[in-house]
């Protein structure tokens, strides 16, 4: 290997603070590699959020690029989140050298088959099969404007995903991903590279909680029609109290819960309040409608909190259903939560817990074998 080994990482998005899905693997990613003594050259697609001199840490550089909005992305045959994320001035600061280059998510493809990068390494990391999940998307939005464009997205993706090919390697967050790519694209090495995250120990306390938790980012049509399956289908007036805390939630969820005795909304929690709230539930219930990517809060409710609920979508593809209580029906989740509230969660538990999580996701384990592939290609 190289002395010192550099390395251009090109995010969708400003990836701290890592509050959020995708941004978690990748800033967890970044704080892995900097400790195994990588030179990171990191490029951002700026919008929304501001830019993070937190990042200037890890990275020997950090370079901001913003995204195009409006109406000429949106009438390109390429994907709206893949071509507002065209840039030339990208082009030209990846053409300074010749280090590998780490595209995280189809987001940031728009150039990985550019002639001008044929010579480079090409590593292309999945997060979710993208016209999969806008599909679920479309499925689950009420707008018939937003339904429209996610529709449109997914068939666009789904075009756009052949040019993957000129990945010299794909690196997978699930099992279930990982066979999906490797039948799409069979002279590709496709490895599974489960997604890095916050913890590097499982810090889960024995003993019980009073409330369970549902989390994530509220904003999401995927995320609020699982608040809402808990609220209307299986949350009764038997059960213990169930705290939903998030991103944004729209007005409708607002409304809906204002109504519910044993249902509490927390706001926009910040990063230690979430911790909080996940470490102290008893139960930290997950649920999902489409079996794609790996769902980083289920990663996290493993290493910090107790009991796991989940439908099967949510631990799809994945060894993680070993340390989960798994329903699918209403009924089945009310008879789970009863249960689960009857029990301890003991120090056996977390050792099981423990031995599972750090032979498939330990962040060290897996910078290696990253680094392995970085070093390989």
């Amino acid at each position: 290997m190289r002395d010192p080994f550099h390395l251009h990482i090109i995010s969708f998005d400003v990836p701290f603070p890592p509050n959020y899905g995708g941004v978690i693997d990748v800033y967890y990613k970044l704080k892995a590699l900097h400790r195994a003594g990588v030179k990171i050259h990191l490029h951002c697609f700026e919008y929304q959020r501001q830019q993070a001199p937190e990042l200037n840490e890890l990275c020997e550089e950090v370079i901001y690029y913003p995204r195009s909005f409006g109406l000429k992305p949106n009438l390109s045959p390429i994907p709206y989140i893949v071509e507002s994320r065209r840039s030339e001035l990208l082009i030209r600061n990846l053409l300074k050298d010749k280090y590998p280059i780490l595209f995280e998510g189809i987001h940031t493809c728009f150039h990985i088959g550019d002639s001008r990068l044929k010579n480079r390494i090409r590593i292309y990391r999945e997060s979710n099969i993208e016209h999969h999940y806008y599909y679920h998307l479309f499925r689950s939005e009420k707008n018939l404007l937003k339904r429209s464009f996610f529709l449109v997205e997914s068939i666009k993706l789904r075009y756009f995903e052949r040019k993957l090919k000129h990945a010299d390697s794909m690196l997978t967050v699930s099992e279930e991903d990982t066979r999906y790519l490797r039948q799409k694209f069979p002279k590709n090495r496709v490895v599974y590279l489960p997604s890095f995250h916050r913890e590097d120990v499982v810090t889960s306390l024995p003993g019980k909680g009073n409330y369970a938790l549902y989390h994530g980012n509220l904003s999401v049509p995927e995320n609020t029609r699982a608040a809402e399956f808990l609220i209307r289908k299986v949350w009764k007036s038997n059960l213990p109290e169930l705290v939903i805390a998030g991103l944004n939630p729209p007005e409708d969820l607002v409304r809906m819960v204002a109504g519910q005795p044993n249902i509490r909304l927390v706001l926009n929690p910040d990063e230690e309040q979430m911790y909080s709230l996940i470490r102290n539930a008893h139960a930290n219930i997950m649920v999902t409608f489409q079996a794609t990517g790996l769902k980083l809060k289920l990663l996290n409710a493993l290493f910090n909190g107790r009991f796991c609920l989940v439908n099967p979508e949510m631990v799809s593809g994945t060894p993680l259903v070993a340390l989960c209580k798994v329903a699918v029906e209403p009924d089945e989740f009310r008879n789970a939560i009863l249960e689960l509230f009857h029990q301890q969660f003991t120090v056996e538990m977390i050792r099981q817990r423990e031995a599972l999580l750090m032979e498939n996701y330990a962040n060290k384990k897996n910078c290696k074998l990253l680094m392995d592939i970085l070093t390989l290609s």
